[in-house]
Formats: structure tokens, C-alpha cells, sequence
């Protein structure tokens, strides 16, 4: 098993710092903006995005979390009903520009049942997705609005955005080849 740093934390921060510049210029100044992270790997990134709105921008918006187990079509019944915990919703999405934060994105499934669980709540102005890492191998035609770096990979290939402990960054973790 092979693992390769492809970001290092400062490259993370950098690449976080970018996409809420860019949340700030396509939403005006982050005005009406709910930032909800894909629980649980996208929760963090969604926090680092509200923190970079009210650093760089001055403005405080909603933030939490959603699970959106329950609109997933990879999951049976059952384990829906296994997988599935709370969501934090900090407002109103009704009228709202919601921004979907998560950490990866891949075939489209988990930002498909996001978007569903965000029109369950009510119906948004617009919804927006954010993601640090973009790999390919979409599945349904899913484009993220804000995306930190592209990173094509092999099936074979995972990747692993760690925000926490001794080692922050992003890896490829894969097979030797």
C-alpha cells in the first residue's frame, strides 16, 4: 500500500482560502449564504469555509452539517436506516444560496443526495457545491461550482483528506503498482 502527499496542510489552506474568495465574489459578499458540510468528512471543510467568510469577508454566515444518507441509491433500506444520524441545519434554506461543502468528489452520488436532502428542508434560491478535491470518474453529471484542485486517479486509487492530528494534507492512498 502506497501513500502520497499530493497537498500538504498550507497547500490545504491556501486552496480554502481560494474557493471563499471566490464564495464571496459570486454571491455577493456571502449575503444569504448557508454553508451546510456532506457529514461527516465535508463538516470541516464547511467550518473552515464559514470561518474564511468571516475572516476575508466580514460576514458571518449560517453553517452546519447534513446527512444525506437517507437519499443515497447505492444504499439499501436497511442500511439506510443503519447509516443514517442527525443533521444541524442553522437556518432556513428557504430563499437561501446553500452551499454544499465536502471533501471529495468522485462519482456524484453522495453531491446528488446532498442536493435532495437540501430541497427536502425547502426551496433554496440556488444551491452551490464545494469541494477541495475533484478526481473524476463522475457517474451522474454532477460539476462542483468551487473546487480546490482536480486530482485524476485510477478506481484503483483513494483518496484521504486528513484536517486533524499530526499529519494534515491530502493523500492518494493505492496499490503499488
Amino acid at each position: 500500500m502506497r501513500k502520497v502527499m499530493i497537498m500538504d496542510e498550507a497547500a490545504v489552506i491556501r486552496s480554502l482560502a481560494r474557493i471563499t474568495h471566490e464564495i464571496i465574489e459570486r454571491t455577493d459578499g456571502g449575503e444569504s449564504v448557508c454553508i451546510l458540510g456532506v457529514k461527516s468528512r465535508g463538516t470541516a471543510i464547511a467550518k473552515i469555509l464559514a470561518d474564511n467568510l468571516k475572516k476575508f469577508g466580514d460576514t458571518v454566515v449560517p453553517c452546519g452539517y447534513i446527512d444525506a444518507t437517507m437519499y443515497r441509491d447505492d444504499y439499501t433500506a436497511e442500511q439506510k436506516k443503519d447509516k443514517a444520524s442527525e443533521s444541524l441545519i442553522p437556518c432556513d434554506v428557504t430563499d437561501k444560496t446553500v452551499i454544499i461543502a465536502d471533501d471529495v468528489l468522485y462519482t456524484g452520488r453522495t453531491a446528488r443526495a446532498a442536493i435532495e436532502a437540501v430541497f427536502a428542508l425547502g426551496r433554496p434560491k440556488a444551491v452551490r457545491l464545494a469541494v477541495l478535491i475533484d478526481r473524476g470518474h463522475r457517474e451522474l453529471p454532477v460539476r462542483p461550482d468551487f473546487v480546490g484542485k482536480n486530482i485524476p486517479t485510477s478506481r484503483k486509487e483513494k483518496i484521504s483528506v486528513v484536517l486533524e492530528g499530526n499529519e494534515r494534507g491530502v493523500f492518494i492512498v493505492g496499490d503499488a503498482d
